[in-house]
């Protein structure tokens, strides 16, 4: 009998045990799922962010290109050739 409470105490410490650290990892669980959302809207911030900037830069790089520096006055005849060429098709297409 001395043995059967024997067990029974130690089957109710480690189930308590058990219970004490189960509440733990809850609540550690709840701390991440919080520090992802954080970390998620961070990471949507620098991406808005990045997205403007490089906006940004690609109007800025046609600015430049409009004002003439001498390494985009390539670029820049390359682009107005093509632009040229699409405003022709459609004349052709609106023609027929």
């Amino acid at each position: 009998m001395n043995k059967l409470f024997e067990i029974v105490n130690t089957l109710e410490a480690k189930l308590s045990k058990i219970l004490g650290d189960y509440t733990i990892l809850q609540q550690e669980n709840l701390k991440l799922l919080q520090q992802i959302n954080n970390l998620q809207q961070q990471l949507n911030k620098k991406q808005a962010m990045i997205d403007d900037l490089e906006k940004k830069y690609e109007s800025l790089r046609v600015a430049n290109t409009i004002v003439g520096s001498k390494e985009d006055k390539h670029a820049t005849k390359l682009k107005i050739n093509t632009l040229i060429r699409e405003i022709d098709k459609c004349i052709v297409q609106l023609s027929d």
